[in-house]
């Protein structure tokens, strides 16, 4: 009963192939296509930004860290800035721990 049925099916024609393994790829192409697009692009352009931010400070400016500091910076390194985070208090940190570069006036 069963057997009748399988010796009825035909192999598919050897030309069909090669379209229907370039389907297949086409959802891995896709989902590489919106990986980029939403993952890895927008990324790129946030590290773009922060590595002219960190290359565009200055001595006087006012910076929140990584680990939530604020301060102004009072000395320039080529690797290392030193944030006066109260009178007198000096801290040494990498110029990669900036995050973000506050307007004039707001650490008082």
């Amino acid at each position: 009963m069963f057997i009748s049925n399988a010796f009825a099916q035909v192999a598919p024609a050897a030309s069909g192939s090669t379209e229907s393994s370039l389907l297949s790829m086409l959802p891995l192409v896709l989902m590489f296509v919106v990986l980029y697009f939403v993952m890895i692009r927008p990324q790129m352009k946030r590290q773009k930004e922060h590595k002219a931010m960190i290359e565009a400070i200055a001595k006087g400016d006012e910076v929140v860290t990584t680990g939530g500091l604020l301060g102004k910076i009072t000395k320039l390194g080529e690797s290392f800035i030193s944030i006066e985070v109260a009178t007198g208090v000096e801290l040494q940190v990498q110029r990669g721990a900036v995050v973000q570069v506050l307007p004039k006036g707001t650490v008082k």
